[in-house]
């Protein structure tokens, strides 16, 4: 392998996102495939690649990540269920281990990135509002975790502008949906569905709604491209592919 090749391990490589990221990376003249990890992988396999990519499962992903970091390796995550909590124990790892470098992005899509930045501005804007995610039936979590971030990075926003709690009546009844930061979220799983997400906001006399389709994973290829590119480098935690794609670190 050339000097200016830069290794891989992907954990969760039989999946439809980890599938394509190995795609990514063999075509892809700055890195190489050295492991393609999956439940029955050991420990020590992958542990020699320079950067290791998790797109596995909510349970599975804080152990992998975390032995990735202590052992040196650069890390994209690409797993949903990284709410702000578990945000909040990788920051302090990342600490701890000198050199680390972590990058976490909830969606790889361009589009889907955009989105969240437009609800974000409306947010302060609207006390009612409401998140609606579809995903393919063989997506395990729930809500998404491209949802749980626009739902977080919207009620960040209200904070910052003085806003009260967003108005979601009857929010003990489980039709409707599970509260984020205190925004209601609404998941689907269906047949013939990629990935979809609607924001609704709702005002006097007004319905906005800011709405992404994923039509086919071509849509996370340029994502996933950039975020292996500036995880050869991280230091620290970076979250968001508009970070990395210096769209506003605010996002």
């Amino acid at each position: 392998m050339s000097a200016s090749v830069t290794s891989v391990a992907v954990a969760g490589a039989s999946g439809r996102l980890g599938t394509l990221i190995c795609e990514v990376v063999d075509s892809h003249p700055e890195f190489e495939l050295v492991a393609r990890l999956s439940s029955r992988s050991g420990e020590a396999d992958g542990a020699d690649a320079g950067i290791f990519v998790d797109v596995t499962t909510p349970e599975a992903s804080p152990g992998l990540v975390e032995r990735a970091v202590r052992r040196g390796q650069k890390v994209l995550v690409g797993t949903s269920g990284w709410s702000s909590e578990r945000i909040a124990g990788l920051t302090d790892l990342v600490t701890e281990v000198e050199g680390a470098g972590v990058i976490v992005v909830p969606n790889f899509s361009l589009g889907s990135v955009l989105g969240t930045a437009l609800a974000q501005i409306a947010a302060p804007y609207f006390d009612s509002i409401e998140v609606i995610e579809a995903h393919h039936q063989g997506k395990i979590d729930s809500p998404s975790g491209t949802a749980v971030r626009t739902a977080e990075l919207m009620a960040e926003a209200r904070e910052r502008a003085g806003c009260g709690p967003v108005e979601s009546p009857y929010a003990d009844q489980r039709a409707r949906g599970e509260l984020v930061a205190g925004i209601p979220v609404h998941s689907l799983r269906l047949a013939g569905v990629v990935a979809k997400q609607e924001v609704r906001f709702g005002g006097a006399g007004e319905v906005l709604t800011v709405q992404h389709d994923t039509i086919s994973g071509e849509s996370y290829v340029a994502g996933i491209r950039a975020g292996l590119e500036a995880v050869r480098d991280a230091a620290g935690l970076t979250v968001g592919l508009n970070r990395v794609l210096g769209l506003g670190a605010d996002l």
